[in-house]
C-alpha cells in the first residue's frame, strides 16, 4: 500500500465532506471562510515560528480576526445544511440521511466530520493560545493603539524595566486580573475606535492593581539598604557649559518588623508601620494623612486651611500608602526639560565643549512646537545656524551629534498630538521637578496634638556638596 493513501484518503473525505456541506449558497460561503481563515492562520503561524519580524496588526488579524472568520464560517455551514434540509423537505424528499456504517461511502464521510472536528478544536485551541499570548506582549499594549500608547512605549523602552513584559506589572499572575484588564481593554479600544480618548492620557490609573502584587514579586520593600551616595552633574548657562556636582547622602534605609526598627526613606514601606491618606484624583494634593505605629497608635494629620472633612466626603478615596504613590513613574517616566538635557551633556551625547550648547539646547526644546516633523527641523536650523552666525569655526561633526541628541531628547520627552509636553506628567521620587515629598512633609499637615509632618531635610539626605564646580568632598574622597 502506498504511503500517501492514508494521506488521500483523509484529504478525499475532507473534500466529500465540504462538497456536502456547501449544497446551499450560505454553506458554500462557509466553507470558503473557513478554508481561507485555515490557509491564512498557518501562514501568519508558520511566518511567526521561523522568527521573521511583522507588523504588530498581522498578530491581530492571525490571532483574532481569522479565528473569528473559522467560527463564523462553521456557523454558516451548519446554517447552510438546515437550509438545504429544509428545501429538499419542501420537494418532498426526506430531509433526513439514512447513515449505514456498512457502507464505505458513509463511513469515509464519517470519519471526515470526525477528522474535521479534531482540526477544528486543535486550531481553535492553537489560536486561543496564540491569542493569548499575542493579547499579553509589550508590542500589543503599545503599538497596536499606536498613537495613544506611542508617549508610554517610548518611555517604557528607555527605562529599566524594558525587558519586563507590561502585564507583569499593569495584570500580575492569576485569571481574576488578566479577566479585569481585558474588559478595561474594550472599554479602551471603544474610547479609541471613537476618538474620545483622553489626550493626555490621565494619571494616575486608578484601578492598577495593588504594588505588593507586583512591584512587591520582584522587589522586597522591607529590605535594609542603609545609606546610599548620589552623585549628579548639572551644567551652567555661560559659555563654557561649567560643570556643577550636587552630592548627597541618601538615607534609603528600610527595616522590617522582624529587624525591630526602621528608617530612611523606606521606613513608609516598613510593614509594622500603616500609613494611609486621602487625597485628591491626581494625588498630588493630599488631604489627610493617618499614620499607626506598631502598637496600634493612631495619629491623623489633616491639611491646614481646609474647610471640609476629607474622610466624610463623597468620592474620595482612602488608600493605604504603597510603593507606586511615591515610585509613580518606575517605567514610563518622562525627564524634566533641564535634567535631561544635564544627562546628556554628562553621557556626552551632546558634547560639553561646544560653547553654549547647554543654553541653546534649553531654548530651542522649551519652545511648544504643532508636532514632531516641526519640531526637528526647527530644531536643527536653530542649532546649525547659532554656530554658524554666533560662534563660527566650530567642529562640524560635533554641531550635528549635539542637534541628533537633542531631537531624541526631544522625542523621547514630548508628544505634541497627544498633549505631552514638559511637566505633564510629573515624577514624585524626590522633590525638584514636582512636589514629591513635599506633598506630605510640608509643615502644613497638622495633627490634633499641634504635631506636624516634618520637612527636616535630614531626615531622607544630608547634602555634601549642592551645585559647585569644584566640591571639597569630592577632592577629599579621591584623595582618600
Amino acid at each position: 500500500m502506498s504511503p500517501l493513501r492514508p494521506v488521500k484518503t483523509v484529504i478525499g473525505s475532507v473534500r466529500d465532506l465540504m462538497s456536502h456541506a456547501s449544497r446551499h449558497p450560505v454553506g458554500l460561503l462557509g466553507a470558503n471562510l473557513v478554508m481561507f481563515s485555515v490557509v491564512l492562520f498557518l501562514f501568519f503561524l508558520v511566518v511567526e515560528l521561523i522568527g521573521v519580524e511583522t507588523n504588530p496588526y498581522i498578530g491581530i488579524l492571525a490571532y483574532l480576526v481569522l479565528p473569528g472568520l473559522f467560527v463564523f464560517g462553521i456557523i454558516l455551514i451548519i446554517i447552510g445544511r438546515r437550509l438545504y434540509m429544509r428545501q429538499k423537505e419542501a420537494a418532498g424528499k426526506s430531509p433526513f440521511a439514512i447513515i449505514d456504517l456498512n457502507r464505505p461511502d458513509h463511513r469515509r464521510r464519517l470519519n471526515a466530520v470526525l477528522i474535521m472536528s479534531a482540526l477544528s478544536l486543535m486550531i481553535l485551541g492553537v489560536a486561543g493560545f496564540q491569542a493569548v499570548h499575542y493579547m499579553d506582549s509589550s508590542e500589543f499594549c503599545g503599538l497596536v493603539c499606536h498613537q495613544v500608547m506611542i508617549p508610554e512605549y517610548t518611555a517604557y523602552e528607555a527605562s529599566p524595566h524594558a525587558r519586563v513584559e507590561c502585564v507583569d506589572c499593569h495584570i500580575g499572575p492569576g485569571a481574576g486580573w488578566f479577566v479585569k484588564s481585558k474588559l478595561s481593554g474594550l472599554r479602551q479600544v471603544v474610547a479609541v475606535t471613537l476618538n474620545t480618548y483622553h489626550r493626555p492620557l490621565p494619571n494616575p490609573v486608578h484601578n492598577l492593581r495593588p504594588a505588593r502584587e507586583t512591584c512587591e514579586q520582584c522587589h522586597w520593600p522591607a529590605k535594609f539598604h542603609g545609606d546610599r551616595v548620589k552623585v549628579k552633574k548639572s551644567y551652567s548657562s555661560d559659555r563654557d557649559n561649567t560643570e556643577l556636582t550636587t552630592m548627597l547622602l541618601l538615607k534609603v534605609g528600610g527595616g522590617s518588623l522582624e529587624s525591630g526598627f526602621a528608617e530612611g526613606i523606606h521606613w513608609h514601606m516598613n510593614i509594622a508601620n500603616q500609613v494611609e491618606y486621602i487625597a485628591d484624583s491626581t494625588r498630588t494634593d493630599m488631604y489627610w494623612v493617618g499614620v499607626t505605629d506598631p502598637a496600634g497608635n493612631t495619629t491623623e494629620y489633616l491639611k491646614d486651611g481646609l474647610d471640609f472633612d476629607p474622610k466624610t466626603r463623597p468620592g474620595l478615596e482612602r488608600r493605604s500608602l504603597d510603593c507606586m504613590d511615591c515610585h509613580n513613574r518606575p517605567t514610563h517616566a518622562f525627564e524634566p526639560l533641564a535634567k535631561a538635557i544635564n544627562n546628556a551633556m554628562w553621557l556626552g551625547t551632546i558634547p560639553r565643549d561646544l560653547p553654549y550648547i547647554r543654553r541653546e539646547a534649553e531654548r530651542v526644546l522649551a519652545v511648544e512646537y504643532p508636532d514632531r516633523k516641526t519640531a526637528f527641523a526647527s530644531i536643527e536650523n536653530e542649532i546649525r545656524a547659532f554656530y554658524r552666525d554666533a560662534e563660527p569655526g566650530q567642529n562640524p561633526a560635533q554641531v550635528e551629534r549635539a542637534i541628533e541628541s537633542i531631537k531624541t531628547i526631544y522625542g523621547r520627552n514630548v508628544f505634541p498630538e497627544m498633549k505631552v509636553t514638559w511637566g505633564t506628567y510629573p515624577n514624585h521620587i524626590g522633590h525638584e521637578s514636582a512636589p514629591g515629598c513635599f506633598r506630605c512633609h510640608d509643615e502644613q499637615h497638622v495633627s490634633s496634638e499641634g504635631k506636624t509632618i516634618s520637612q527636616e531635610c535630614t531626615n531622607c539626605h544630608h547634602l555634601l556638596a549642592i551645585e559647585e564646580a569644584n566640591p571639597e568632598i569630592v577632592s577629599r574622597l579621591y584623595a582618600e
